[in-house]
């Protein structure tokens, strides 16, 4: 592992031993950026300046005996929907051209305070809006591994740029999977942490009611770092793992319109899971038929009543498809509202009945290998369905129930694209779901 592809946990180590400086990993970080960025297209704003001169605090912070825990001096990446003082916040949209923000949102002035250093704003599915992050005012963000490939969306840029070495970690939005679908198409950890425990308040939304922000970064420990600074909650001594982890494995709906190579490398993580004494029991969510319905309802309504404003006075500034889906929420009854929130508590109900004396639960995380920038539809089954749709159907339930949810990666395609396994924790509890995920990447690493 190059030094620039460090995890966290790792450079924390080395800044405190004086063994690298905030402002060498720093440059490090931007010369990546500088490199990389006209290929990926990961960054919208790059804030070089204003993170060397936090590089160079940091240092001089450590020098004076002050040491702000493990993210201090290190560089972290924010999706552009989330407010940084004095810089834009593009949503990756025309329609926010002029913006610029008053204020740090509470979750960037968390990472301040934490002393991480801030090198740019990245690149996303317009208004997070999409899980492909092909639709933006700022040109489609490109998978590296494949540069005619998406990396998934919406924080697409976001993981592109922990991929690339040009950020140790990003900060992005999930609604429907907008953090752990990237994270899986491009081999990273993401987690969505239970709702509102991060507060998205300076954060562009999607859906009020369903918007989660948090950490793409390289591994289980490295998102604990970030969700114990983004929250403020005090790091729980590491329980010893343990050893025989009782999961639910979410079949049925969840196993039906897979990638067969997905599926492949799912089944066979399944297997050495099992080898390794984790206790996998399969569970069924008996409404699962109508999770992409509640959601579309909520998600629809919502987004059309942020939007209304700027949808009748600049409809042309927004994308093609962005504009059209937003169009579409204007035509969602009050009745068929109220009645995808009954649905939702109905799918919360359910899920902790499965989840009940279980360490957590565990499905694929997206259904597709990377897709090819622009690709409408995926042959699944001998049909053509919806790459929206297929990329969401495994992550949107845990947005609408509101439970922490965490994707690994648990191996690659015979074309060496990655596939990534998903977690999902009890209601509140994130801490004991990281604890899990743990465990899981461990015994996955043997």
């Amino acid at each position: 592992m190059h030094a620039e592809h460090d995890t966290i946990a790792a450079l924390a180590r080395r800044l405190r031993e004086g063994s690298a400086t905030s402002e060498g990993v720093t440059e490090a970080c931007l010369e990546a950026i500088a490199r990389r960025n006209a290929a990926t297209n990961a960054f919208i704003t790059i804030m070089g300046d204003q993170a060397r001169a936090q590089a160079r605090q940091a240092d001089q912070e450590r020098a004076a005996g002050l040491d702000r825990g493990p993210l201090h001096g290190v560089p972290v990446s924010l999706k552009d929907l989330l407010d940084v003082a004095g810089v834009p916040t593009t949503a990756a949209s025309h329609v926010r051209a002029g913006h610029v923000a008053v204020s740090d949102a509470p979750a960037v002035a968390r990472l301040r305070a934490a002393g991480a250093v801030l090198v740019g704003k990245c690149n996303l599915h317009e208004f997070a809006f999409g899980t492909t992050s092909d639709e933006t005012a700022y040109g489609p963000v490109r998978h590296p591994l494949n540069l005619q490939l998406s990396p998934g969306g919406s924080s697409g840029g976001s993981a592109v740029s922990v991929l690339e070495g040009m950020a140790y970690a990003s900060l992005g939005t999930d609604t429907g999977g907008s953090i752990r679908i990237p994270a899986a198409a491009c081999g990273l950890v993401g987690l969505k942490p239970s709702l509102h425990e991060v507060s998205t308040a300076g954060v562009v939304p999607l859906s009020r009611t369903m918007d989660h922000v948090g950490p793409l970064c390289r591994s289980v420990e490295d998102a604990a770092i970030l969700y114990h600074a983004l929250t403020g909650a005090q790091p729980t001594a590491s329980r010893p793992a343990q050893a025989r982890p009782r999961l639910g494995v979410l079949r049925g709906y969840f196993e039906t319109l897979l990638d067969p190579e997905v599926a492949r490398v799912y089944a066979s993580a399944c297997q050495r899971l099992q080898a390794a004494g984790v206790v996998c029991e399969d569970v069924v969510i008996p409404s699962a038929q109508d999770i992409a319905p509640i959601y579309l309802h909520i998600v629809l309504a919502e987004a059309a009543a942020y939007h209304a404003h700027t949808l009748d006075t600049r409809p042309g500034d927004y994308s093609d498809g962005i504009r059209m889906r937003l169009e579409m929420g204007r035509y969602v009854l009050a009745e068929d509202y109220a009645r995808a929130l009954r649905g939702r508590d109905q799918l919360r109900v359910e899920v902790d009945r499965v989840m009940a004396g279980r360490d957590g639960l565990m499905l694929p995380a997206l259904a597709i290998p990377a897709p090819p920038i622009g690709a409408a539809t995926v042959r699944l089954n001998d049909a053509d369905e919806p790459i929206r749709n297929v990329m969401l159907r495994l992550t949107q339930l845990f947005n609408l129930t509101g439970h922490p949810s965490i994707t690994l990666p648990c191996g690659t395609s015979t074309a060496g694209l990655p596939v990534g396994l998903q977690l999902a924790g009890p209601g509140a509890g994130t801490p004991a779901l990281l604890q899990l995920a743990r465990t899981i990447e461990a015994r996955l690493a043997h």
